[in-house]
């Protein structure tokens, strides 16, 4: 699903309404969504995708992020994760 997609979605809904995520696609588990966040995404093999900075900033620096967490070659997204 794209952003354009989502939001679409979401301008259909009361804005009171919770997110909540599904933690797997079994749906063994539902969690309210905690944060959202951009980044690269690089998808692998099956279980084993990679997320990751974009570009490292200054202020990634400070936070503690280094260049190994910079994703080359990776597609931008928007990350929804759950509150555990």
């Amino acid at each position: 699903m794209l952003v354009k997609e989502l939001i679409e979605q979401l301008q259909r809904e009361s804005p009171n309404r919770l997110v909540v995520c599904q933690k797997d696609a079994e749906g063994n588990g539902y969690s309210p969504l905690e944060i959202c966040w951009t980044g690269a995404y690089r998808p692998k093999t099956k279980g084993m995708e990679e997320a990751g900075l974009e570009k490292l900033t200054a202020a990634d620096r400070k936070a503690g992020y280094t260049k190994e967490d910079v994703i080359r070659g990776g597609v931008p997204a928007l990350f929804l994760a759950p509150a555990d």
